[in-house]
């Protein structure tokens, strides 16, 4: 900490900074802003709920509105809208939880002690409906075929008295039958969630609640309600005169649902991916290295007929875009029934020209007098390669292997050819394509889980990039 210190603090000359030291300071806030500016607007975003993201919500933090409730319930004398105060946020967002945190709370507890209106609103909402109306039917020895009459065709229903099996009922309860049944006039209850604003009452001036639909500051005015229900029509406030209350409320279930496979919408456990996109990444690292090193090695230090012709093509291959190869690469794929296993994505990628020429360059700066000495000492060139060869080129091997982490990782287009039919085998970077889809996207998943695949690399990079630029420094790659 102290060097970083000290490096930060550094001036051109005398005690105090002048003009140049000031520049330098500028110029690096500026490339820090271009450089972390859009990975701390990802982590940021990425702890937005769904419906934040699709609101355009510009604010930088996660940030929520206090809220309340606004409930329709439709009745044969009208339809009723007012407003629920002081509802919890997990009732709030009741069709939002997974089924793990329903289970952490009570809503029949919520229910209790409220009036006609609100429970018929909080029943629908909280999914409530069709087990309460079961109960009354087995506690009041209602027919069984009430259960059956809302899939029932019209002449099926016509053939029932339901006017005689809901007589014996109390109002609250041919209500509750009714909304189940959806008879004329009696439709399922509404909730939506709306912002809590506090705002000058249009009549007396007093600082009064009113609740909002959305918060638009390029309307003059915005439509509201009283909280207190005081009068049941809208009135108009002016869109400046709002103040709401808001704090901080990161969403964690968008790391923790599709690591877990519990994401809505979603057919793709990440964790798999996950693991997937380790053992790719691993296992073709590993035969990279192995393959590249050996031919760069019988390039650098053996004389053969045709090695120059050897050596340039694998230099032409780097000349030849990796989309023109794709089709050759499918076909072989399909041909040797690696499709849609892991193995179709690791073989393809096992040999790199690259990997090749870098090691090449950095194993001609090798001594031959040094593998001549080991030849007379009864040395075999498995043993040369091996015992010699590769412990003096570690510093090029790891500069490779850190480049092939990077490229297996962050790889879309091969994993796309190879296993793009077995989810199974999806790598990381197929997953995140699972959260985007036709008729649903799931950007708050996916931002998340685009978090979460730059950890990696990023690790790679900060800590091993000593390794990288001595390696690629000893090739002679400028």
């Amino acid at each position: 900490m102290s060097t970083t210190w000290t490096f930060l603090t550094r001036k051109a000359g005398g005690r105090r900074a002048n003009w140049l030291d000031w520049l330098t300071y500028a110029y690096l806030l500026f490339g820090l802003l271009i450089i972390a500016g859009p990975v701390a607007w990802l982590a940021l975003n990425s702890l937005k709920t769904q419906g934040q993201l699709e609101a355009q919500n510009l604010s930088l933090l996660p940030m929520s509105y206090a809220r309340v409730a606004r409930a329709s319930v439709e009745t044969p004398e009208g339809k009723r809208i007012f407003i629920i105060d002081g509802l919890p946020d997990w009732a709030l967002n009741w069709p939002e939880l997974s089924d793990e945190e329903r289970a952490r709370h009570d809503p029949w507890a919520l229910l209790a002690g409220t009036d006609a209106d609100t429970r018929d609103a909080l029943r629908a909402h909280l999914g409530l409906l069709s087990d309460d109306a079961r109960a009354l039917i087995d506690r009041e020895g209602l027919p069984d075929w009430l259960l059956r009459y809302p899939t029932m065709g019209p002449e099926a229903q016509a053939a029932r008295d339901l006017d005689a099996a809901l007589a014996p009922l109390a109002p609250d309860e041919r209500r509750l039958l009714s909304q189940f049944l959806g008879l004329p006039g009696f439709a399922p209850p509404r909730l939506v969630s709306q912002i809590r604003v506090t705002a000058p009452d249009p009549d007396t001036g007093a600082p009064t609640g009113f609740a909002v639909p959305a918060i638009r500051p390029g309307s003059e005015v915005t439509p509201a309600r009283y909280v207190d229900n005081r009068i049941e029509g809208v009135v108009r406030l002016p869109t400046e005169s709002l103040t709401a209350d808001r704090y901080l409320s990161p969403s964690w279930s968008n790391y923790s649902e599709p690591l877990s496979g519990t994401a809505y919408g979603v057919s793709v456990n990440f964790a798999t991916c996950i693991t997937n996109s380790v053992l790719v990444t691993v296992i073709a690292t590993v035969l990279t290295l192995l393959i590249n090193s050996m031919a760069a090695f019988a390039l650098a230090k053996y004389r053969f007929r045709g090695d120059w012709l050897f050596f340039l093509a694998i230099l032409a291959t780097l000349m030849v875009p990796p989309t023109i190869t794709l089709v050759g690469i499918f076909k072989a794929i399909h041909a040797t029934g690696l499709s849609g296993s892991i193995w179709g994505v690791i073989i393809p990628g096992a040999a790199t020209p690259t990997g090749v020429f870098m090691l090449r360059q950095y194993m001609l700066s090798l001594p031959d007098e040094l593998l001549e000495a080991a030849r007379m000492d009864a040395a075999s060139e498995w043993k040369v390669y091996w015992r010699i060869v590769l412990p003096l080129t570690l510093p090029a091997l790891a500069a490779l292997g850190i480049l092939s982490v990077i490229w297996r990782w962050n790889d879309l287009i091969l994993p796309l050819v190879a296993i793009a039919t077995t989810k199974e085998a999806y790598t990381i970077q197929l997953c995140l394509l699972e959260f985007r889809g036709q008729h649903l996207s799931q950007e708050h998943y996916r931002l998340a889980m685009t978090m979460l695949s730059l950890i990696p690399s990023t690790l790679v990079f900060v800590f091993l990039q000593r390794h990288i630029t001595a390696g690629i420094a000893n090739t002679g790659l400028k």
